[in-house]
């Protein structure tokens, strides 16, 4: 049975619990641009495309201060869809946007002219894949986020684990997570 004082201790630790969680929703949260860097010095607009050819933003959010590794999401009005590499075959996986139901929606470069390029996880360093951007005759770019202040973050596939199927959502088999990270420097 528990004392009045031990009451009164458990509702000041839920009450401090809650005002935690308040502060923590109370803070900012940044939207970055999510880019394709031409060899020419020209970004491309990145966006996730349904089956009927309706675009969404891709960006990297930056929630609560945190500014190291930034989830990599496509936006639908207040929906989002998170970024993943997918299982495939294909030499370099195909990157795309994914909802809690699994439905697929393909992430495309679009250049000045219209054209759409693909988006592709090619090589793996550790944990860690390049997403990139397929130009034409074998070329590929870079894929960077933006932030409003002008800094530049990588866009990489991390694996959490060793297994080729890292998770599942809906019935779509999950290889890599999409985030934004901070370039590496080197040593």
């Amino acid at each position: 049975m528990l004392t009045r004082l031990k009451v009164g201790l458990l509702f000041l630790a839920i009450a401090a619990i809650v005002s935690t969680g308040a502060a923590f929703a109370a803070e900012k949260t940044t939207l970055w641009h999510v880019k394709g860097v031409h060899p020419k010095g020209y970004l491309l607009d990145i966006k996730a495309i349904d089956a009927d050819g309706k675009l969404f933003d891709v960006v990297a959010i930056e929630e609560d201060g945190n500014a190291q590794l930034l989830a990599v999401k496509a936006l639908s009005g207040d929906r989002r869809y998170d970024v993943k590499v997918v299982v495939s075959d294909d030499r370099h996986a195909p990157v795309r946007a994914i909802d809690a139901k699994g439905q697929i929606l393909d992430l495309k470069a679009l250049t000045p002219e219209g054209k759409q390029l693909d988006v592709r996880a090619m090589r793996r360093t550790g944990s860690i894949l390049d997403i990139k951007v397929f130009g034409t005759l074998g070329r590929y770019f870079a894929v960077k986020a933006l932030s409003p202040d002008g800094v530049m973050y990588d866009v990489k596939g991390l694996k959490m684990n060793k297994q080729r199927v890292e998770s599942t959502i809906g019935s779509v088999q999950i290889h890599a997570h999409v985030k934004a990270i901070p370039p590496a420097r080197g040593l």
